[in-house]
C-alpha cells in the first residue's frame, strides 16, 4: 500500500523535505516588503532563536513592545504553552509535589516560581527552593543589579526565562530529539554526520543534549547549501522563472493547465503568477502550500523549523564557517536540467496529489518522518526512505545517486586534508538510500558508526 502511495506522493515530498533548493522561495517569500524592526537585545538573539523553535510564543510578540513590561495575560499564554511542552515529555509524576505560592502576576519572581511549579510535578531532582533551583540550572541570570525578583518583566525576559527552563528540562530528564546521526573520523579529524529534514515543526525541538553539543564542538558546518547567501536567491529566481516571453502554458501540455487552473481556484492563487514559474519550481510551491493547513503552520514557518536552518542560524549566530557540499546554484542547475518531460511529469504528481488526495498524503508521511526522526529510530525511518525510492526516474536519479557520491568524496576531503571536528548536515535520504554517503566512505575503507552507542 505504502508504495501505491509513494508513486504519487514522492516527487513532491522528497523534493521539498530532501533539496535545500526547494524551500528557498518559500523562506524568503515575505522579504519582498520592507522588514520590520525588532525590538531585542543583541545579547538574547540566540536564546531567542532556540526559543522560536520551540513554539510557546509568537515571534509577533519582537514587534509589540519585546523590551517593555509583559502583560499578565502574555505571561498566562507564555506558562501554557511551556506547561504543555513540558507535560508533552511524559515524565512520572512527583507523588510528594506541593506547588510554591505565586500571586499569578507579570514580576520576575513570580514567573520563575511558577516554571518551577511546572516542573517540580514530575519526578525530577528539583529540590524544594525554587529560586535555588532556577539559579543553578543558569536559568535565573542576575546582573549587577541583582536578581531583582519583585521587578515587572519584560516580556524579553520573561521569554528567556521560559526558553532556558525548557532547555534545562530537557537536558535534565535526558530527553530531546535525538535525530539519524553517525560519526567517522581518522587520527586526526572527526566529522559527524546528521540527516537532515528540511522542513519542521516546534515538536522537533529542543534536540538531544549530546548532538548539539556535538554541534557546538566542530570547527564548521557543512550543509548541501547556504540557503542564506542572497546571491544564491539571486540565481534561483533567475533560473526558476520564465524571462524570454514564455510562460507555463507554452510548456506543458493543455490538460496539466486545466489541472492547474482548478488548484490556482482552490487555493486562491494568481494564474499570471503560477504561470511565470518553471514546472519545476512550481511544484515544489505547490507541494509546501498543500501541507498548510496539516500541520498549522505555514510553508514559510515549517521551512525555517527545518534541521538544516536551525544549524545554519546557529552557525552563523557562533559565527561558525559554513562550507557548501553543493551549493544553491548546483541544486538549481540540477532541477532546472531536468527534461521538460520530467519536470511536467513532477507538476502532474503534485497536482494530481492536490486535487484528488490519497487516503495517507504526505503530510501523514511526513508526520511519520518526524516521529522517527525525533526518537532518533533510523530502522523505521530508512524503511519509509527506502519504500519511497520505488522505480528509477529522470526525477529520482537527480536527487540520488551521483549527489551522494560527490558529497561523499568532499567529506573524504575533509578527513584526508583537515584537522580537528566537523558537522555534516544534509538531507536524511542521502544516508539511508541505496549507495548513499555512508555506502561510499564504507566502500573507500572509513567506519562509519551510529552517533549514538
Amino acid at each position: 500500500m505504502l508504495k501505491k502511495i509513494m508513486k504519487r506522493t514522492s516527487a513532491a515530498l522528497l523534493g521539498a523535505s530532501l533539496m535545500l533548493t526547494t524551500v528557498v522561495p518559500v523562506i524568503h517569500a515575505e522579504e519582498q516588503s520592507p522588514p520590520l524592526v525588532p525590538s531585542i537585545s543583541n545579547w538574547a538573539i540566540e536564546t531567542l532563536n532556540e526559543g522560536e523553535k520551540y513554539g510557546i510564543y509568537p515571534t509577533e510578540w519582537y514587534y509589540e513592545g519585546f523590551l517593555q513590561e509583559i502583560s499578565v495575560d502574555k505571561v498566562n499564554e507564555l506558562l501554557a504553552l511551556t506547561e504543555k511542552k513540558i507535560a508533552s515529555l511524559g515524565l512520572a509524576e512527583n507523588k510528594q509535589y506541593k506547588p510554591v505560592k505565586v500571586k499569578n502576576d507579570n514580576t520576575r519572581g513570580d514567573i520563575v516560581k511558577r516554571l518551577y511549579n511546572i516542573v517540580a510535578r514530575y519526578d525530577l531532582p528539583v529540590g524544594t527552593d525554587a529560586i535555588k533551583f532556577m539559579k543553578d540550572h543558569n536559568i535565573l541570570q542576575g546582573s549587577s543589579n541583582g536578581l531583582q525578583l519583585e521587578k515587572k518583566a519584560t516580556t524579553q525576559q520573561a521569554v528567556l526565562l521560559a526558553v532556558r527552563f525548557i532547555k534545562s528540562t530537557y537536558a535534565l530528564a535526558e530527553q530531546g530529539a535525538k535525530g539519524v546521526a553517525w560519526v567517522v573520523e581518522d587520527e586526526d579529524t572527526r566529522v559527524y554526520l546528521l540527516g537532515s529534514i528540511h522542513l519542521g515543526t516546534p515538536d522537533l525541538y529542543p534536540f538531544d543534549k549530546k548532538l548539539v553539543s556535538a554541534f557546538d564542538e566542530a570547527d564548521a558546518l557543512l550543509v548541501e547549501a547556504n540557503i542564506l547567501d542572497t546571491k544564491g536567491l539571486e540565481y534561483y529566481t533567475e533560473k526558476a522563472m520564465y524571462t524570454d516571453g514564455l510562460t507555463l502554458k507554452d510548456a506543458v501540455a493543455p490538460e496539466t493547465y486545466a489541472k492547474l487552473e482548478q488548484v490556482a481556484a482552490l487555493y486562491e492563487l494568481p494564474m499570471e503568477e503560477l504561470t511565470l514559474q518553471k514546472p519545476w519550481m512550481l511544484s515544489s510551491t505547490l507541494s509546501l502550500l498543500a501541507m498548510d493547513d496539516s500541520f498549522g503552520m505555514t510553508p514559510q514557518d515549517m521551512a525555517m523549523h527545518g534541521i538544516d536552518m536551525y544549524f545554519l542560524l546557529n552557525a552563523h549566530l557562533q559565527q561558525k564557517p559554513v562550507i557548501e557540499l553543493e551549493g544553491t546554484k548546483a541544486q538549481v542547475d540540477m532541477f532546472d536540467a531536468l527534461s521538460p518531460e520530467a519536470q511536467e511529469q513532477s507538476l502532474v504528481a503534485v497536482l494530481d496529489n492536490i486535487i484528488n488526495p490519497s487516503e495517507e498524503n504526505q503530510s501523514e508521511i511526513l508526520q511519520e518522518w518526524f516521529t522517527s526522526w525525533k526518537q532518533g529510530d533510523v530502522e523505521t525511518f530508512a524503511k519509509s526512505f527506502q519504500a519511497m525510492e520505488g522505480e528509477s526516474s529522470e526525477y529520482n536519479d537527480m536527487l540520488f545517486g551521483l549527489r551522494d557520491e560527490q558529497m561523499a568524496k568532499k567529506i573524504m576531503n575533509v578527513l584526508e586534508e583537515k584537522k580537528g571536528t566537523y558537522f555534516v548536515v544534509v538531507g536524511s535520504g542521502h544516508f539511508l538510500i541505496d549507495k548513499n554517503i555512508r555506502y561510499h566512505l564504507e566502500k573507500n575503507g572509513y567506519k562509519v558508526k551510529p552517533f549514538y552507542q
